[in-house]
C-alpha cells in the first residue's frame, strides 16, 4: 500500500484522484476483512482515535466508532453533552486540551463550517472532517464513490443525478467535486430555493426539473430535505416536494436498467423515497453504511501509517 498525500482529510479536494483510488483499494481489503467471522486486526493498536461529535450523528459516528475498534485503536467518543463546550470552552481550548493527551487521531462534526481547519491550527495529530455545517462530508464522498466503483467498475462517462436539497447539503459539495475530477458528468436537480448562489461552482450541469434528467441517469443520489437546517421554508409542501422531486412507482419504472439509488440516510419515507423505493434492491443505501466503515478503516490506516502486517492477519 502507497501512502496519502495529505495530512489531514479536510475537503474532498485535499485528497488527489491517485489519493482516491488508494482509499478505495485500500477499502476493498477491508471490506473483505469485515466479512469474516473475527474482524478484528492489530493494524494500530496503541494509537489513540477520539471522535469529537458535537453535532448529532447515528451513521457517521457508529461507524468510524466501529472502524477504530476493528483496527484495535484506543477510542475515545465525546459528545456535546460529554465535551466541555457545554460549559463555555472554546474549540480552540478543547482542541489544545485533545493535544496536551497526544492523540494521534481525531474526527470532528460541527455544526460550523471550518471547524476541522481550527483543530489542525492547534493540535498535532491528523483530523477528519465528520461533516462541518453545509460545506463537506469527505468520507461520505468516499463512500459514495466505493459504492459507485464497486457497481459499476468506473467512474468515467458515468451520468450521476443529485437530487434535493442541494444548497444545504455538504455531502453534495463533496461527491459532486469527487465525480467531476473522475470523468463522471453530474447533474444537480433542485427547485431554484434548494440550490445555491453559484450552483456552477460544484462543477456540475444544473436542471430544475427531475423528469427531463431521469432516464439518461445511471446514478439517482437522493438528498434528504435537511428540515433543521432550512431557516425559511423553500417549497410549499413535503407533499408538493415529492411530487415533483422524490422517487416513487412511477419514476422507477422510468429508471435505466442498470441504474442504482443511492441517500446519504436518514431517509424522509415518502419524501425523497416512496416505501417502495427504499425497498426496491436498486436502492444501495444499506450497502452504503456496510462500505462507510471499510473506507474509514482505510483512511484511519492510511494517516496512521498502520502496520501492513496488520492488513494481512
Amino acid at each position: 500500500m502507497g501512502a496519502l498525500s495529505c495530512e489531514h482529510v479536510l475537503n474532498i479536494q485535499d485528497l488527489s484522484n491517485a489519493d482516491i483510488m488508494l482509499v478505495l483499494d485500500t477499502a476493498r481489503s477491508f471490506k473483505e476483512v469485515n466479512e469474516r467471522t473475527i474482524k478484528k486486526l492489530p493494524t494500530l493498536r496503541g494509537r489513540t482515535v477520539v471522535n469529537l461529535f458535537l453535532e448529532p450523528s447515528t451513521r457517521t459516528r457508529t461507524s468510524f466508532e466501529i472502524a477504530a475498534k476493528r483496527l484495535s485503536a484506543d477510542g475515545i467518543n465525546m459528545s456535546p453533552s460529554t465535551s466541555a463546550t457545554v460549559k463555555g470552552e472554546s474549540l480552540v481550548d478543547t482542541a489544545q486540551t485533545l493535544d496536551a493527551m497526544d492523540c494521534d487521531l481525531v474526527i470532528i462534526r460541527h455544526r460550523y463550517a471550518g471547524s476541522p481547519y481550527v483543530l489542525t491550527q492547534n493540535m498535532r495529530a491528523h483530523i477528519i472532517n465528520g461533516g462541518d455545517g453545509k460545506h463537506q462530508h469527505p468520507t461520505q464522498a468516499l463512500l459514495d464513490l466505493f459504492t459507485i466503483r464497486e457497481k459499476f467498475g468506473r467512474f468515467e462517462g458515468l451520468e450521476v443525478g443529485i437530487v434535493g436539497d442541494i444548497a444545504h447539503s455538504r455531502v453534495c459539495g463533496s461527491l459532486a467535486p469527487a465525480l467531476t475530477a473522475l470523468g463522471a458528468r453530474v447533474t444537480v436537480v433542485a427547485p431554484p430555493t434548494l440550490l445555491p448562489a453559484c450552483p456552477e461552482a460544484l462543477g456540475a450541469d444544473v436542471s430544475f426539473e427531475l423528469d427531463p434528467v431521469l432516464e439518461k441517469l445511471d446514478v439517482v443520489y437522493m438528498l434528504r430535505i435537511q428540515q433543521e437546517r432550512i431557516e425559511q421554508s423553500p417549497l410549499p409542501t413535503l407533499r408538493e416536494y415529492a411530487r415533483l422531486y422524490g422517487i416513487g412507482t412511477d419514476r422507477l419504472a422510468r429508471l435505466k436498467e442498470e441504474a442504482i439509488i443511492m441517500h446519504p440516510g436518514p431517509v424522509n419515507r415518502g419524501v425523497e423515497l416512496s416505501s417502495e423505493a427504499v425497498d426496491t434492491a436498486r436502492n444501495l443505501l444499506l450497502y452504503q453504511v456496510n462500505a462507510g466503515v471499510a473506507v474509514r478503516m482505510a483512511l484511519m490506516y492510511l494517516l496512521l501509517g498502520g502496520d501492513k502486517d496488520g492488513l494481512a492477519a
